[in-house]
């Protein structure tokens, strides 16, 4: 089965030729087209079309992109929800039995599969497109204001799981996917990933947060205190803070993410951690239609690009700073960001301060 329906939006129309001429570019003369089938570069295709039937398993479509070629292939059982519902309306739709591979009918030797791909696809998408920019802008700004309203009715016996829930039910209702809530109370947070307990948060407690809508995923991290922070923890915050504004320092157009990483990492002993704190968590990466895309690792090489978001998380026992960020034209603008949450002033940005009950 084939179906193609009435035009799409010009603005959804312009997104797409835009994203389909920098697919194009990384074709050879002798090459026809790309088959995608990730969920960042479907996603990133579709203008945010959700292609997921579980969080956790594979997209239900793939797209095949190429010069002549612009067409969808997904299962029977699939394709009537996406096309009234997700997809572009002027795009080509192939339907294939739900037991058939997906790409029983893009087979070609001309085709390249995206796996053959993925540095360059990736680097395609790191621009974000000015629409793309303002869905980030909009859903980074409400996670942010969520988790405001959330936390400031916060109690110290409030369990960690009833937190992650209130919080995961905001974002579901903001039109997004909880792709990960996590709540660590006063008494775990030793743990850097804490997946939610039944523990109470006690007095103090740290919310992580990757909300997904539109296939763009905001990432950030909140501290809350019901009672007046020691100086000891206030003494960590701020030399975090200094870490963190290293990282954000350093990443400029042309620098590389290992080069950032690099930067950063440095940055822990030259305020007082442990010279390898570093290795004791990620600190982040290039953000967008995956949770990192990439994360950064040593001798990773990908560029940083002018209008590409980042979520650098640097943390150390009892403290981590996380925000997602866009670079504009060699100045970095926090995305997540609620007015009414208190800051504090790092190197010339304003930084997420703990919130204090």
């Amino acid at each position: 089965m084939t179906v193609t329906i009435a035009p799409a939006s010009p603005a959804a129309t312009q997104e797409r030729s835009q994203k389909r001429q920098r697919i194009c570019s990384l074709l050879e003369p002798e090459e026809t087209a790309v088959w995608l089938t990730s969920p960042t570069a479907v996603s990133w295709y579709l203008g945010g079309a959700r292609i997921h039937t579980s969080l956790i398993g594979p997209p239900i479509a793939g797209v095949l992109v190429g010069p002549e070629v612009e067409q969808v292939v997904t299962f029977r059982n699939e394709a009537d929800r996406l096309i009234a519902e997700e997809l572009p309306s002027d795009i080509e739709v192939q339907a294939v039995n739900w037991h058939a591979p997906l790409d029983i009918g893009v087979r070609s030797e001309g085709v390249r599969y995206e796996q053959e791909l993925t540095d360059q696809l990736r680097a395609a998408r790191a621009a974000l497109l000015p629409v793309e920019k303002t869905r980030f802008e909009r859903l980074c700004s409400e996670v942010a204001q969520l988790l405001t309203q959330q936390l400031s009715i916060l109690q110290p016996e409030t369990a960690e799981r009833q937190l992650t829930a209130e919080i995961s039910r905001g974002i579901v209702e903001l039109g997004g996917d909880p792709v990960v809530v996590m709540v660590a109370g006063q008494s775990r947070l030793a743990h850097r990933h804490p997946l939610s307990t039944n523990s109470p948060v006690g007095s103090r407690a740290m919310v992580v947060v990757c909300a997904r809508r539109h296939g763009l995923i905001a990432n950030l991290t909140r501290w809350v205190q019901t009672q007046k922070p020691s100086a000891e923890i206030l003494d960590a915050e701020r030399r975090l803070y200094e870490v963190e504004s290293v990282f954000l320092s350093s990443t400029r157009k042309g620098h590389s993410l290992g080069q950032v990483l690099e930067d950063g990492s440095r940055a822990y002993a030259a305020h007082g951690f442990a010279e390898q704190e570093w290795q004791n968590h990620h600190q982040g990466g290039a953000a967008g239609y995956a949770g990192r895309d990439p994360r950064a690792q040593p001798g990773t090489t990908d560029l940083v690009k002018d209008q590409q978001a980042f979520a650098w998380n640097p943390s150390a026992p009892g403290v981590k700073v996380e925000d997602t960020v866009i670079l504009e034209h060699h100045r970095i603008r926090p995305l997540t960001v609620d007015p009414e949450w208190p800051t504090i002033r790092v190197n010339g940005l304003e930084r997420p301060a703990t919130l204090q009950l």
